[in-house]
């Protein structure tokens, strides 16, 4: 058994990682499927004022700052009330798409080099098309969406928009695996 060295996957890792970056700039820019994700929130400039001096960060509300505060009447109350959410605060201005991508292609380029870490430890030199698909396509759908069952699960995502990522990263993950089984040693 022949192994496969990283550096022998050089090639595959920066393919999958450009094409994976332009289907997802297709996926979020061309296809429809994204465009109701997002709503704005009833009587936004309310909103936006009642935010406006919230620093960065993540915020809950309703808060508490104790966890046996939690059963306190008043917070019950608030929680029957609503509304109940999480809420991601950026800086202000206009939010850097040039930083966002570069970070995104990094991403990319790290899924696919640990997906060659995996497939170099695991499959030898000369494997059919086939495995290498399987063992490249596995990781790398993991790695570009799986998560998104957690923040389902834990945060409130709504489970229409978990069911997207999850086809967008398999989108993500079969390109992926399709570069490293055409390209594998």
């Amino acid at each position: 058994m022949d192994a496969v060295s990283l550096a022998s996957l050089w090639l595959p890792i920066v393919l999958s990682a450009i094409a994976v970056f332009i289907l997802s700039s297709l996926v979020w820019m061309v296809f429809p499927w994204h465009k109701k994700d997002y709503r704005g929130v009833p009587n936004e400039p309310r909103a936006r004022e009642a935010l406006r001096d919230a620093a960065p960060g993540m915020y809950v509300i309703p808060y508490c700052a104790d966890r046996k505060d939690m059963q306190s009447p008043d917070h019950r109350k608030k929680l029957e009330e609503g509304p109940v959410g999480w809420l991601i605060v950026m800086p202000k201005g206009q939010p850097g798409m040039s930083r966002m991508m570069v970070l995104w292609f990094l991403w990319a380029l790290f899924v696919s080099f640990t997906a060659a870490y995996l497939a170099s430890e695991t499959l030898p030199a000369g494997v059919e098309y086939l495995k290498v698909f399987q063992v490249v396509g596995v990781t790398a759908w993991l790695a570009y969406s799986w998560a998104y069952v957690s923040e389902g699960v834990w945060f409130g995502r709504p489970w229409g928009h978990v069911a997207k990522q999850l086809f967008d990263g398999l989108l993500y993950a079969l390109v992926t695996a399709g570069f490293f089984g055409w390209l594998w040693p």
